[in-house]
């Protein structure tokens, strides 16, 4: 008999149970010992990147930081750029979340794609709108990003204000966060991105009125980031007020764009693209779409 066969005997195995039951004993007590060192660790991530709080996750993951990386790169031409560029956008976002009042709306990698790829395109002038901001976060994130490019941002921001983040054919229901939709939490934000984000401009109102317009269209933009209505409607009309408004080789960044949850913006882009436009398509970074007025 080999001594393989040996140990799978009857009197083998009653020999051999004591000492297999030792070292699992043994590897038990180590797994366990590994999960209490660890559980801090893991407390102090979900508490900082977690979705308590802000209604999604900011923990990354491989594979969709890769994809953006190289969505950034293709905007770009740049791949050191866009790395350097998505890193600062995704410490940005923790920080503005951690500091200031509300959340920034949207997944992890569409908001690092938008922040990330804006200053890499190079806009004509400083001039930035904000059409949608609920917290205005994103807009003291960009006003941050476009600082570090050694630019200096005017920001002007239209929105309605109305308590709660509003969409078409959505239930209306309070903010995770807690903190009421209101231009007080907006100013609050924007504190955090200094001089720039204390002299922004803010409209109340809706993007469609012609008052809100008329009190906005008063210059040339370099950045037009189109966030409001989601509906196709709804975007066709912002899309239509870029045309007017945006400088030209300004960039125009649609949000959302791609996302299964709102159909109606890819259809309103490319209702919009097949007509005779000022737009051309760069490409995507996440679910932004990203365009360059002639």
């Amino acid at each position: 008999m080999n001594s393989r066969s040996l140990l799978r005997t009857p009197v083998s195995r009653r020999l051999l149970r004591p000492v297999a039951d030792l070292i699992d004993q043994r590897i038990d007590r180590r797994v366990r010992t590994a999960l209490r060192e660890a559980a801090p660790h893991r407390l102090t991530c979900e508490l900082l990147l977690g979705a308590d709080g802000r209604g999604l996750s900011r923990v990354l993951a491989e594979g969709p930081l890769k994809r953006l990386l190289t969505e950034v790169e293709a905007l770009s031409g740049d791949r050191a750029a866009a790395t350097r560029n998505v890193t600062t956008a995704y410490r940005l976002l923790i920080a503005l979340e951690s500091l200031g009042v509300g959340r920034i709306a949207g997944g992890t990698m569409n908001i690092c794609g938008k922040l990330a790829t804006v200053p890499l395109l190079g806009p004509p002038n400083d001039e930035v709108l904000e059409i949608g901001t609920l917290y205005g976060m994103f807009s003291t994130g960009l006003v941050r990003m476009l600082e570090r490019d050694g630019r200096s941002p005017s920001l002007t921001i239209v929105d309605p204000f109305a308590g709660v983040q509003l969409q078409p054919g959505t239930t209306v229901r309070p903010d995770p966060t807690g903190t009421p939709v209101d231009e007080h939490a907006v100013r609050t934000n924007l504190a955090l991105a200094g001089r720039a984000g204390a002299d922004a401009r803010i409209r109340r109102g809706y993007s469609e009125d012609p008052e809100t317009r008329a009190a906005v269209s008063d210059r040339a933009y370099g950045v037009v980031v189109v966030d409001g209505d989601h509906s196709a409607k709804g975007v066709r009309r912002d899309l239509q007020w870029a045309e007017e408004i945006v400088a030209p080789g300004g960039i125009v960044v649609l949000d959302d764009y791609g996302d299964p949850s709102w159909p109606g913006i890819k259809e309103a882009l490319d209702d919009h693209l097949a007509d005779g436009t000022r737009f051309t398509y760069l490409g995507k970074a996440a679910h932004s779409a990203f365009l360059r007025a002639s």
